[in-house]
């Protein structure tokens, strides 16, 4: 069983910040998959990868290299992701209508010859609309007090009147089935995304003068968390997405799992209810075999804005797993060009599944303001639990490349290697602070390739203040945790094309008032 008994409460254009050289572009509006006209090769048999997969390489091989090419690689990784982990969502029914008022939304549903309908409630903010709104699946540890505080609309969304649990595989129930049939083999979490989707539908045909239809959310916990990331995932409409402990099956790395001590079994996620698609099961005692990995759907979600949020005091929930995913995913949202459009926080005090956290209460804020009012700056933020901390490096033998608008360009191409030039390699380092609270911040240190030829690796002096130690750090390694600390590159990270910069993220403890600096870099 999952942790705890998870009883379903009664339910009675936002602009992508550049972090790169070419920020992407949001799908237009109402578009609920814009690569649905590419052509996707034949999945044939991926080979056995131990490591996450590499969500810049095609399925046919070659790397993407500019910003554009990502729609259809986005296409491929959706396929696959449908083909062996969710089962399929289908395209927008023929028929979608229903209505939208102040305490309610009713959809009706017509495809293929069969109807459903089903409904959520409604909660408005203080203040006048038209209001943004978040789809709250089940209930369940979103913190919607904050949400309605900061201006959005609430949806309480029943995901069990769609897909409902404690049914058999080949009998299951809820509106999604009716019409697609109690044997499909599309697991509850897509049928869920189904619902949210069809949701939308009916606030875009609504004409926006209570809910404005641009401006959308999703957020849920624990099963509905997991729900929550596919719903973002799948559907490109949705401009905030914010998984809370989503667990196995939800955002923790699928092949990490194995090795998390006390993490819920993949087994265990796919039998425990049909959350999953029934394509799923082989891969249960073999991750390694997955065409895809959850950094991969993380990275579905770019450059949308995306605030994962995860428990360290339950190793059931996978939480280390999930900084391996969510570092994963956010390679993609650099590549993009929108670096600080996704935030992931584990470190926490309270160890209560699915409670409202104080420390989650001010990115929350930022992130509604951000990506449903358009006001603000994004969080940015990643704060990763010393308990549950990941090593992206140990799982993955692929670099990001600098993706340009027009093609070309560093880390391209099947090796993932650097241009070659002449010139001497010189580097320099740059420290900013992204976040700080009551006894310690988080940093990052951009390191830029000044010279004129590729540099082929680096290391960072790093000058901590007196009294600082360093918590955890990513994309680099390093030596010492006090004083000046000494940070290379990870073996994926050392290629800087010039002009170019490559980053690295830590956290400290200590006091905040002071910030490191006098940084310097040797290029190698």
């Amino acid at each position: 069983m999952t942790f705890g008994t998870l009883a379903t409460a009664s339910l009675t254009p936002q602009a992508s910040a550049a972090n790169g050289p070419a920020a992407a572009v949001l799908a237009g509006p109402g578009v609920e998959d814009e690569g649905a006209d590419c052509a996707i090769p034949a999945p044939g048999t991926p080979p056995t990868e131990t490591k996450l997969p590499d969500p810049f390489r095609r399925m046919d091989g070659t790397r993407v290299s500019t910003v554009s090419d990502w729609r259809c690689r986005r296409a491929e990784i959706r396929e696959q992701a449908e083909r062996s982990v969710y089962g399929q969502k289908p395209a927008r029914p023929a028929s979608v209508t229903g209505t939208v008022s102040s305490t309610g939304i009713t959809v009706n549903v017509t495809d293929q010859g069969k109807r459903s309908s089903f409904s959520a409630k409604v909660e408005l903010p203080s203040g006048q609309g038209p209001f943004p709104a978040v789809v709250v699946l089940g209930g369940l540890g979103a913190d919607t007090a904050t949400l309605k505080a900061s201006g959005a609309a609430i949806i309480n969304f029943d995901p069990y009147t769609v897909g409902k649990e404690g049914t058999a595989r080949n009998a299951k129930q809820g509106a999604f089935y009716s019409v697609y049939g109690s044997g499909s083999s599309t697991g509850l979490l897509m049928a869920w995304s189904w619902g949210v989707s069809r949701i939308i539908d009916v606030i875009e045909q609504s004409g926006g003068s209570l809910l404005t239809a641009d401006a959308t959310g999703v957020t849920g916990c624990s099963r509905f968390g997991k729900g929550a990331l596919v719903a973002g995932a799948f559907d490109q409409r949705i401009d905030l997405t914010m998984p809370i402990e989503s667990g196995s099956g939800g955002a923790p790395a699928f092949r990490g799992i194995p090795g998390e001590s006390g993490a819920q079994p993949l087994s265990s996620a796919y039998s425990e209810q049909p959350w999953l698609g029934d394509a799923f099961a082989p891969f249960t005692g073999n991750p390694a075999a997955l065409p895809v990995d959850t950094h991969e759907i993380i990275g579905m979600v770019a450059p949308r804005g995306l605030f994962l949020m995860e428990n360290p005091h339950v190793d059931w929930l996978a939480a280390r797993s999930g900084s391996v995913a969510a570092l994963g995913g956010a390679e993609v949202y650099k590549a993009l060009g929108a670096g600080a459009d996704i935030s992931y926080w584990s470190d926490v005090q309270d160890g209560t599944h699915c409670a409202a956290r104080a420390e989650w209460k001010a990115p929350l804020q930022q992130s509604v303001r951000k990506y449903l009012l358009n006001t603000g700056s994004a969080p940015g933020v990643f704060r990763v639990s010393p308990l549950k901390s990941g090593d992206l490096s140990a799982w993955r033998t692929w670099q990001t490349p600098v993706l340009t608008s027009t093609g070309g360009g560093p880390g391209d191409g099947d090796d993932g290697g650097p241009d070659e030039g002449g010139g001497t390699p010189v580097c320099s380092a740059a420290y900013r602070t992204v976040n700080s609270w009551s006894g310690g911040y988080q940093g990052e240190v951009s390191v830029r390739n000044d010279g004129t030829s590729p540099l082929n690796g680096w290391t960072v002096a790093l000058p901590l203040p007196p009294g600082q130690t360093l918590g955890s750090l990513w994309n680099g390694v390093h030596t010492g945790t006090s004083g000046t600390v000494a940070v290379r590159n990870a073996a994926w990270a050392g290629a800087v094309a010039p002009g170019a910069t490559s980053t690295f993220g830590f956290t400290a403890t200590g006091a905040s008032g002071s910030a490191p600096s006098g940084l310097t870099c040797t290029a190698s």
